[in-house]
């Protein structure tokens, strides 16, 4: 086996990337992370993950502990009810959900901004932000030079594709590897948190996440975001202890401009949306889902009206087509790189940082003299393949995650909205069916526990 030291290039400074960075750094190993992005603040899409149980044994393990403390200590308030509604405003289900006192086996959330900004603590001299990845070499001592738009390069002994969806490492390595289209469209902003909007919401929905199910196939989902600091970044008069002196020492606070919000999602097939969709920006989103829901509730309506049009984003859905395994080199890849999937329930995000952990194992075992490198990041992908791959079948099959979901279609789509209605209502007042809801939601989330 080799003694000699090891460095890593992550290409990607996006959640995966940085738990592997943290998860290396904890095992003395050598690491540069080089992101596209100008800023630390650049590039996020979306505003809500849930972090379930396999996350959250993730990042403890690869976060440095009192990091990890902090990471608990930046989520928002846990949802206590998962709520089904009507596109009318009426209740088809409040399902009050289990609540976080486990650290692992529980389901908390996190804003985006916040996560990546907690993810970069510690990290300030290993992250190099406005490097645009455009090739790789491998030399023949067995090392890969990454190179990068402004004409410079790195070389390490190993090279992690971190780079999301659209992953230039992934198209030069495996270019047979491609994403296809879901066939779904959303759209999605953010309603700064105020009394007014907060009360727009059913009583339910204002303590938890709620999500609706209306005609056509159009679907929406309501965030109902709460944090420990102010609409100043003060912590709140409410927040104290431990939580108080993590947050008042945690320098990402300078950077993350995160506030009490309310965030809304509204997707549906392709063929509801006008074909310049994702060339629309700010108001013009914010209009559309108007345009989207003229019968919808006059409240609904009230918050897209209300909503930030500098937060709104479309996002057209795609996933990867699984690929067989590949013969293992010094390059690998990890998340999104390699296993895109739909948004619904977090998946991409815990599949990630459940890569970056195993990643970081394999490595650390590396330089522990215990196994060679290449045998190492063969192990690490005769697993994440597999998973990862059962990951995007499992995302797509969620209600109305694809374009073919009958949900979507002119006919059959009424009875399925209404069988689905049917369902949500009986979960919500049967206890043995509410149990049995319950059971596959967390053993699904933290189907990893044995990791």
């Amino acid at each position: 086996m080799s003694t000699a030291p090891l460095h890593v290039i992550i290409i990607g400074a996006g959640y995966g990337g940085l738990t592997l960075a943290h998860g290396l750094r904890r095992a003395g190993i050598s690491f540069a992370v080089y992101e596209k992005q100008r800023s630390r603040t650049d590039g996020l899409y979306g505003y809500r993950v849930g972090i379930d149980p396999t996350g959250n044994r993730a990042l403890k393990e690869c976060l440095p502990p009192e990091l990890f403390e902090t990471f608990l200590a930046t989520c928002a308030r846990t949802p206590r009810y998962f709520n089904v509604l009507t596109e009318k405003k009426k209740k088809t289900a409040a399902i009050p959900l289990r609540g976080d006192a486990d650290l692992i086996n529980s389901e908390r959330s996190v804003s985006r901004q916040t996560l990546r900004q907690l993810l970069l603590t510690g990290l300030t001299d290993q992250v190099h932000f406005n490097k645009e990845f455009t090739h790789y070499e491998q030399q023949v001592d067995g090392t890969v030079t990454a190179f990068f738009a402004d004409g410079s390069s790195a070389t390490g002994d190993v090279l992690v594709a971190a780079d999301g969806a659209h992953s230039a490492v992934r198209a030069q390595y495996l270019p047979h590897a491609v994403l296809k289209p879901a066939g779904i469209i959303t759209i999605g902003a953010k309603v700064p948190m105020s009394r007014e909007a907060l009360e727009l919401l059913p009583y339910e929905s204002q303590q938890g996440l709620s999500l609706v199910f209306a005609p056509k196939g159009f679907m929406c989902i309501w965030h109902v975001m709460e944090f420990k600091w102010d609409e100043r970044g003060g912590i709140k008069d409410s927040v104290a202890g431990n939580d108080a002196e993590l947050l008042k020492a945690w320098p990402g606070m300078l950077f993350d401009n995160t506030r009490d919000y309310i965030s809304w999602g509204l997707w549906a097939s392709d063929d509801k949306f006008p074909e310049n969709v994702m060339e629309l920006r700010g108001q013009q989103l914010v209009d559309l889902a108007l345009e989207l829901t003229p019968n919808w509730h006059k409240d609904f309506r009230r918050l897209f009206e209300m909503a930030d049009p500098t937060t709104a984003f479309p996002l057209r859905i795609a996933t990867s087509e699984p690929v067989p395994a590949w013969k293992t080199s010094t390059i690998t890849l990890l998340g999104d790189a390699i296993h895109t999937m739909t948004p619904g329930q977090g998946v991409g995000a815990n599949t990630s940082l459940r890569d970056a952990m195993l990643l970081s194992r394999a490595l650390t075992s590396v330089r522990a003299d215990r196994v060679d490198l290449i045998p190492a990041i063969a192990g690490y992908e005769a697993e994440m393949i597999p998973y990862g791959f059962a990951r995007v079948a499992d995302s797509l099959a969620e209600n109305g995650t694809s374009g073919n979901d009958p949900l979507h279609k002119p006919v059959i789509g009424r009875a399925v909205l209404g069988a689905s209605r049917a369902y949500f209502k009986a979960v919500d007042k049967i206890p043995s069916l509410q149990r049995k809801f319950l059971d596959d939601l967390y053993t699904y989330r933290g189907a990893e526990e044995s990791v």
